[in-house]
């Protein structure tokens, strides 16, 4: 089964970037979709960007939109997410998600709509 690794999370001053990189293992050929999402434990995780490997069309949360952009080399398997100009409020654990359910007619950006969850990386803004 498909396995998400992310790795790239550290702190940053406000204003800074930071890059997250995802890699997944196992059996991707059923894989259409891949977001990341972040939130806190215990709490729910809320959608910040995803994508459609087969043609690369993407959507993001309006929190993020300018600031972040989700890419792929799907032919690594690898979805990495550029931030820029982080704020505070974009403090969380990040997590890469994988869909392999199956065609929608949108990208999702649901938790529910998403299979295969890596462990997280920690992303910590200070102002």
């Amino acid at each position: 089964r498909p396995q998400p690794v992310e790795s790239g999370g550290g702190s940053v001053q406000a204003g800074g970037s930071l890059t997250l990189s995802c890699e997944v293992s196992g059996y991707t050929g059923a894989i259409v979709y891949m977001a990341w999402f972040r939130g806190a434990p215990g709490k729910e995780r809320v959608g910040v960007a995803a994508i459609r490997t087969g043609n690369g069309n993407t959507v993001y949360a309006d929190t993020v939109k300018g600031r972040f952009t989700i890419s792929q080399d799907w032919a690594k398997n690898t979805v990495s997410l550029q931030m820029n100009n982080l704020k505070s409020e974009d403090t969380a654990t990040y997590y890469c998600a994988a869909n392999g359910l199956g065609f929608r007619s949108t990208v999702p950006m649901r938790p529910m709509q998403y299979n295969y969850w890596g462990q997280g990386t920690q992303v910590t803004v200070s102002s």
